[in-house]
């Protein structure tokens, strides 16, 4: 099972891996550690399934899965 994709220093989060860099710049409602366990999570899947887990795959597999993620959000509720 591959490492977690970050790293804390000082109070901020960076990235070691240029992926969940990517993503988390895209995704900025979605918590850092969710987006890094969801590129994790992708490249376990992939090499379990012996699937060439190049980074544009693993990417974009992750990118589907965050979508979903913030699409399934409900709505925010209006006051009455």
């Amino acid at each position: 099972m591959p490492a977690l994709a970050i790293r804390f220093t000082g109070g901020t989060t960076t990235f070691q891996d240029p992926v969940s860099a990517r993503l988390a710049a895209e995704f900025l409602t979605v918590p850092l550690g969710t987006v890094a366990r969801c590129v994790a999570d992708v490249r376990a899947c992939a090499e379990h399934l012996r699937v060439d887990a190049t980074p544009e795959v693993i990417e974009r597999v992750a990118r589907e899965h965050l979508l979903a993620l913030v699409n399934s959000a409900p709505p925010p509720r209006s006051p009455r």
